[in-house]
């Protein structure tokens, strides 16, 4: 094989390899990642659920502020059997609440608890991404997102008792 002959080759084959790493590069090629990496997950914390059923643990993230409450779930999978989403008001006192589905792809539980941790209600098996508003009815001082069909896994019903911290003040 001649000099020239690989040359001619080599050369066409190396501004190709160029052109598609500037094209990556440029287009922001980037691994694919879950909206949880993408957002950076929320802080978590420890939880328990205490029903006639027993004691369930739970590890939550905790979405305190107002735009972690907005984003809550949107374009995330349904949380895990041990997961969840607490949604809390620090400062604030309870009220009626109303959650919706809106970008939620995943079907959930929504329990909406009182001041002293006990649920209120509880919506179960949630429509995936709907607008419709779906009322705490009563005055709720946090929120608990858990897997569909959780809550009456474990026997979760209203005056059933959250365990955290923020419900002990």
């Amino acid at each position: 094989m001649s000099a020239s002959f690989s040359f001619r080759f080599l050369l066409p084959a190396a501004l190709l390899l160029l052109a598609l790493a500037a094209s990556f590069a440029l287009a922001g090629f980037t691994s694919p990642q879950t909206y949880s990496d993408a957002q950076g997950e929320l802080p978590r914390a420890p939880l328990t659920l205490v029903t006639e059923k027993g004691r369930f643990d739970f590890s939550v993230e905790v979405a305190d502020e107002e735009e972690e409450r907005e984003r809550g779930l949107m374009h995330r999978p349904a949380p895990g059997d041990g997961e969840g989403m607490l949604f809390l008001w620090p400062g604030e006192a309870p009220r009626e609440r109303a959650f919706w589905m809106r970008a939620t792809p995943a079907s959930l539980d929504i329990l909406y608890l009182g001041q002293d941790g006990r649920i209120l209600s509880i919506a179960a098996e949630t429509e995936p991404n709907s607008d419709a508003f779906i009322p705490s009815r009563g005055p709720a001082h946090g929120v608990l997102e858990l897997r569909a069909g959780r809550a009456a896994e474990m026997g979760a019903k209203a005056g059933d008792k959250v365990l955290h911290p923020y419900f002990e003040k």
